[in-house]
């Protein structure tokens, strides 16, 4: 990583955005689209007597993120470091906000989305992008300190705080995700090794009291059924035995896109947080590893381009950004093949949430900025 000391500012608006990552983006932006009308038209029909209403929504706010993706591209990324301290204040007042006011959408006893007009998002969106802003802004500024105790401390007081609002909510998936973006940012930044293991340590206990406790009793029941879904089959266990009913029956090829079985009404929300179940059923094995293979490939490249950036902030944040798409994916995908309990958490591209699209997309566009004064035409 560059010295910030050594480094010139390198021209950002004149400089060509990565079209590598870029075409990844789009590519699974695509597929993401096309598997959500399949797993959706189904569900959409049924309760809302519209084929096309999840996908038309999402379609529409896909082509709006596209958009806002280039022009944010388009601004210098050292233009956010200054709203560094305002988005996380803005954050930690809607996590706040949000705990304080009753569930705003019917039929769910967890506080997690916010409500204004049409627009539905959740807080955790906000505050994801708000710690790897203010995290990449300290860092860059303060690399030195990055053995000092104190400042070791400061960092771990802003993300305890941020964690400990979303795990009220309960929001556990989110809460892990905040949680391993802010310490991989450390540890990227030069947090020496024995922090790094010790806060590992600290933050497994803290969930597992939290769990014991009962602060989030929901956690007890999900590693419950995750261990032994046939114990609660027609109830709390169902959603997982469907999705692994889905995975299993689409085998190497697949039945072919459309022709899932378990998206009628079988799989409970096909086109959210298991959406990947439907794509397992309908693409098969094979299908499914090229899906994980552009993941792949999009982390990949976002590293690339943090590698070559012209400072510290633009380093951190294309690693931070990326980093977040690539765990948040895998944890997906480990929660609908049953590898780790059922958190509710969203696949970026695929799952349906126009807003929190709109987000993912915007983040991709502030890593073709930092492409943008990155040198990577031989890489």
């Amino acid at each position: 990583m560059p010295d910030i000391k050594k480094t010139k500012r390198k021209s950002i608006s004149g400089g060509k955005i990565d079209i590598t990552f870029l075409s990844f983006t789009l590519i699974l932006l695509t597929i993401g689209l096309v598997m959500l009308f399949s797993a959706s038209y189904a569900y959409s029909l049924e309760y809302y007597g519209n084929s096309y209403k999840f996908i038309t929504r999402q379609a529409i706010l896909g082509a709006f993120g596209v958009l806002v993706m280039l022009g944010v591209s388009k601004i210098d990324y050292h233009f956010w470091r200054k709203f560094a301290w305002v988005i996380f204040g803005i954050a930690i007042i809607m996590l706040i906000l949000l705990l304080a006011l009753p569930p705003m959408v019917s039929g769910m006893d967890v506080k997690r989305w916010l409500v204004i007009g049409p627009i539905n998002f959740q807080p955790s969106e906000v505050a994801k992008f708000a710690i790897v802003l203010l995290f990449s802004s300290l860092i860059a500024a303060n690399y030195k300190q990055m053995k000092s105790l104190g400042f070791i401390l400061f960092l771990v007081g802003i993300l305890g705080l941020t964690c400990g609002l979303i795990v009220l909510e309960p929001h556990l998936s989110a809460t892990v995700l905040v949680f391993c973006i802010g310490a991989a940012l450390m540890f990227i930044g030069g947090l020496p090794k024995r922090y790094v293991f010790g806060g590992l340590g600290i933050g497994v206990a803290g969930v597992a009291l939290l769990i014991i406790s009962g602060a989030v009793s929901y956690g007890s029941d999900r590693i419950k059924y995750w261990l032994d879904p046939w114990a609660d089959a027609s109830g709390k266990g169902f959603q997982t035995i469907q999705s692994l009913l889905a995975i299993g029956s689409g085998g190497i090829l697949g039945r072919g896109i459309g022709q899932s079985r378990q998206k009628y009404l079988w799989v409970p929300e096909p086109h959210n947080d298991f959406i990947f179940s439907i794509v397992c059923e309908e693409l098969g094995l094979i299908g499914a590893t090229v899906i994980i293979l552009l993941f792949c490939l999009l982390v990949w490249r976002g590293f690339t381009i943090a590698m070559h950036a012209p400072d510290k902030f633009g380093a951190l944040m294309a690693i931070g950004l990326t980093f977040q798409v690539g765990l948040q994916a895998m944890l997906n995908i480990w929660v609908v093949t049953n590898t780790i309990p059922n958190t509710g958490i969203s696949l970026p591209f695929f799952s349906y949430g126009g807003t929190s699209l709109v987000i993912l997309l915007a983040e991709m566009g502030i890593v073709l900025s930092v492409s943008r004064g990155a040198n990577i035409e031989k890489t």
